[in-house]
């Protein structure tokens, strides 16, 4: 519900609220979806919600049914390795699991907060190598170095980037060239 700031500053809601508020963004996003002839194939939490459901089980739990009792066939976006991805899975959703190309990630795999400086890859060449890296070999250096393990089923740009068309379309290049298959997150 954090509108103003555009669901990126941490609230302080239960699992029953984090159920509720999901169950009911999901219902709006289909009824848009319907309105326009679309189906409605996967659901992402934004912001801080997808960053407590990464790594808050309860919540995660909350998170996961509330996708599950709107649509078991809708495709969980979650962040690889996290909470909700295990309750996604827990929950019988098919899940994608999701790693970041311009963010930088913590020793435990979680993503680095934007409160701090380092947080956001501005060095796209070193970006798209990384995403390469991830998909090919499963791991990435954290923000301090360390070889952590990513399983990553799709991939995240941030549509505010200035150069996120130009940034999406390289990775897409350098996947193509290393030989890698892409396809939408619902085919299973």
């Amino acid at each position: 519900p954090d509108l103003q700031g555009f669901g990126r500053r941490n609230m302080a809601l239960s699992p029953d609220e984090g159920y509720a508020y999901v169950l009911y963004q999901v219902g709006a996003l289909a009824a848009f979806c319907r309105a326009e002839g679309v189906k409605l194939a996967h659901v992402k939490p934004h912001g801080q919600l997808y960053n407590r459901a990464a790594v808050d089980a309860p919540f995660a739990q909350a998170v996961a049914q509330a996708v599950a009792d709107f649509n078991p066939d809708i495709t969980l976006v979650a962040l690889a390795g996290g909470e909700l991805a295990r309750a996604g899975k827990a929950a019988g959703l098919h899940v994608a699991q999701e790693f970041f190309a311009d963010r930088n990630y913590t020793d435990e795999g979680t993503l680095v907060s934007r409160t701090q400086d380092n947080a956001i890859i501005t060095d796209e060449e070193f970006a798209v190598a990384r995403v390469v890296r991830v998909i090919q070999e499963g791991s990435i250096e954290s923000i301090t170095g360390k070889t952590i393990d990513i399983a990553a089923d799709t991939i995240c740009v941030h549509g505010d980037n200035a150069h996120a068309l130009e940034f999406a379309r390289d990775i897409r290049r350098a996947l193509t060239e290393a030989g890698i298959e892409m396809r939408p997150a619902s085919e299973r």
